[in-house]
């Protein structure tokens, strides 16, 4: 798959295509469907899929300061795309100048010039331009004057997760933060992931007998809510079951957050400095301050078990 960022990026000599846009955080089932319904219309008219995309997220570029939590970095993302059968991603830079183009000079620059769409594949809500003036309607309007068609997918998809609620990435953050990472994998079609590189901490895990990788997490990355998690822990190409922490251990009086991931049954394991992944499979428990190292020993044992059972399972 091909990655261009901005549209210099694009090979000079680039063809018609079939394009879909959109900030494709997390890349959830909802995603999934236009996505693949672009790879599947590109492939029938024997044309390259694009998806295009921004980085930063727009809402920090128009409201500073209120950039969302980050379902995967835009790394992780790519390789998500890639995964369904997209040909190239264009990652647009979203600067304050960028944000005020009217549609009409998105249409023509992007679409039209640069991508020269055949198809655009969107959903039902998709809105782009200045103050989001754009809607699908004025993209099929346009699209008649640059010889592309439009075609809106339904991308809502519903489960168990929400109470039924459609599936999105807003859905997504929320259930990560309260740490209904059953939910949360729903939406996703695969354990919510964090990533970032093990750095030292407070060396407390070897010390109780379960070496833990102190990971210092992308930034605005969605952490899940404080407890204990089973999941796995990525590293150099290996996943590996793991028992995971989320919080300021309150045992020993923390006050940073940390994520903390015990690589279970592995021995003599040297991560730091590398950049590792984190999935959270499922809930085990909240976070609890206990009297004595004994009785935390008692519950990491607990935790390590359940752990276990949950991942061979998983």
């Amino acid at each position: 798959m091909q990655r261009w960022r901005g549209l210099e990026e694009i090979p000079a000599d680039w063809g018609r295509s079939v394009v879909t846009i959109g900030s494709f955080d997390g890349v959830h089932r909802g995603h999934q469907l236009i996505i693949g319904r672009a790879v599947e219309r590109a492939r029938e008219l024997g044309l390259p899929s694009v998806v295009v995309t921004f980085d930063p997220h727009p809402r920090e570029v128009i409201r500073p300061g209120s950039h969302p939590p980050l379902l995967a970095p835009h790394p992780r993302r790519a390789e998500l795309i890639a995964e369904l059968g997209v040909d190239a991603v264009l990652v647009l830079p979203f600067t304050t100048e960028f944000s005020k183009e009217a549609p009409e000079t998105f249409v023509q620059q992007v679409l039209a010039d640069a991508l020269r769409a055949r198809v655009v594949i969107e959903g039902p809500n998709f809105r782009f331009g200045h103050r989001a003036a754009g809607d699908v309607a004025l993209l099929t309007e346009l699209g008649r004057a640059d010889d592309f068609e439009v075609e809106v997918v339904d991308l809502q998809v519903c489960g168990t997760a929400g109470d039924g609620e459609p599936f999105s990435s807003s859905l997504t953050r929320r259930l990560v933060e309260t740490g209904d990472m059953t939910g949360a994998n729903e939406v996703l079609g695969r354990p919510h992931r964090v990533e970032g590189v093990v750095v030292r901490g407070a060396q407390r895990g070897r010390e109780l007998g379960y070496p833990t990788a102190n990971v210092e997490t992308v930034p605005h990355s969605a952490v899940p809510a404080d407890g204990v998690y089973a999941g796995w822990l990525t590293a150099q190409g290996e996943r590996m079951p793991a028992a995971i922490s989320v919080g300021t251990n309150p045992t020993f009086d923390g006050t940073a957050r940390t994520v903390e991931a015990y690589a279970i049954d592995r021995v003599g394991l040297d991560l730091y400095g590398l950049h590792v992944a984190v999935d959270f499979l499922a809930y085990l428990r909240g976070m609890e301050k206990f009297d004595s190292i004994e009785a935390l020993l008692d519950r990491m044992a607990d935790d390590v078990k359940r752990a276990r059972e949950l991942t061979d399972a998983g």
